[in-house]
């Protein structure tokens, strides 16, 4: 079987992180049981751009249990677990993935994914997605999926200049997705990224956050709940009026640079730090994204800026700048919470990785019906995953009687 990874002779401590996701995940398991009884995946191709984890591997062995055949490339250069790799190989799996790729070799795993003709793209950031529809393999692609904000964004432009040329189920918009692995997973995953390659104290220092969508809110309440003193900075009036209400200090980026000892960029866009920012801040300052691509803060800028630097600790690089302070770049300024750490528990992806599971599986189904354009997760998915999820922690909840129903769905007030 074609493959490439870091070292096959890790797949044994692989499969021991596999099965210890496959144990918290019960939501996928369950799926899984389903589809290795129906096989609604038969004779489907299907090639993905992912975070190469434990938690993704529960995701692809399901859809293979499904009848699929799975084609894997990272989503990010930096975030894939070689030991989890080297297992899916084994499983089966034509994964192409190892850590510390240059991004040629990130290039050319995405490559060897769509040479497979896939019949489904599963998508982490939409670079599959658009290398699909550049290389000309778009036209034969059924649907596809994609997972994270970035991406969705990314494909309604796609959209919006009338190139996307397959239906795209952005499971990113799911609520058993947004609502729980953008604020639970990313706000706890960013924290312990953060606390493992630095090891600081959290408590009393001041916590920026720049942004304040799902995954910025998660991260300042995490951090809020650690004991520091929390400041949010955006571009969006709802948003910083949210940030107010929530009891978070709310300002420019330019004042929070002159105040901040722990920096963390959120929002999807470019040039959130730049060195405009890095000029004001304290000695010590540590910079780190939570962003799915590497732009948030300018590293460009870092780099001409300083007058020397030097990796200091594991996944920590020291700038010292002119003025003599030092400043400090975790993951070089790529997803904090996959570089320097695991990436999300898998008891919130079990959530997100359902959605994907059975989104797979309704583009199988009705995925020439679509038109390709962005859609969403259906509402009946979505509570099927919460229902599931409520399941399996051993929760009941109430349910509408006939003549509940019939109120909320009249005008009178009966």
């Amino acid at each position: 079987m074609k493959m490439k990874v870091k070292d096959p002779s890790l797949a044994p401590q692989g499969r021991l992180q596999i099965e210890w996701a496959e144990a918290h995940m019960p939501v996928l398991m369950k799926i899984r049981e389903r589809f290795s009884k129906e096989k609604p995946l038969k004779d489907i191709k299907v090639a993905a751009s992912l975070h190469v984890t434990k938690e993704t591997a529960v995701l692809v062995r399901t859809l293979k249990a499904g009848g699929a055949e799975v084609y894997l490339a990272p989503s990010n250069p930096l975030s894939t677990q070689d030991d989890v790799a080297a297992a899916l190989a084994e499983f089966g799996i034509e994964v192409y993935a190892w850590r510390g790729m240059s991004p040629e070799e990130y290039e050319w795993a995405l490559g060897k994914v769509l040479e497979s003709g896939p019949n489904i793209t599963m998508d982490d950031g939409g670079d599959l997605t658009v290398m699909a529809h550049e290389r000309g393999v778009a036209s034969s692609v059924r649907g596809g999926t994609e997972e994270t904000t970035t991406g969705v964004i990314r494909i309604r432009a796609l959209e919006k200049e009338g190139i996307l040329k397959y239906p795209v189920i952005a499971v990113n918009n799911a609520e058993t997705k947004w609502n729980f692995d953008n604020v639970y997973g990313t706000g706890q995953s960013t924290i312990d990224g953060i606390l493992r390659a630095t090891n600081v104290m959290i408590a009393g220092k001041w916590f920026v956050v720049a942004g304040y969508g799902h995954v910025g809110r998660g991260i300042a309440a995490r951090a809020r709940g650690m004991g520091a003193k929390v400041i949010v900075t955006e571009v969006d009036p709802i948003r910083a009026l949210m940030a107010v209400m929530d009891g978070f200090l709310v300002m420019p980026m330019k004042e929070a640079a002159k105040i901040g000892d722990i920096f963390v960029t959120a929002t999807g866009n470019r040039d959130v730090i730049t060195a405009e920012h890095v000029s004001l801040m304290k000695d010590g300052a540590i910079l780190a994204n939570a962003g799915h691509f590497n732009v948030e803060i300018s590293v460009k800028d870092l780099d001409l800026m300083a007058m020397s630097k030097r990796e200091i600790r594991k996944s920590v690089m020291e700038y010292t700048l002119p003025n003599g302070r030092r400043v400090y770049l975790l993951a070089e300024g790529r997803l904090v919470n996959l570089v320097a750490a695991e990436g999300h528990p898998s008891e919130v992806m079990d959530m997100s990785f359902a959605n994907q599971a059975l989104a797979v599986e309704l583009l199988v189904n009705d995925g020439e019906k679509l038109p390709p354009k962005v859609h969403q997760v259906p509402r009946e998915v979505d509570e099927r995953v919460a229902s599931l999820k409520l399941e399996s922690m051993g929760v009941s909840i109430d349910t509408l009687t006939d003549e509940q129903r019939k109120y909320l769905e009249s005008w009178r007030l009966e």
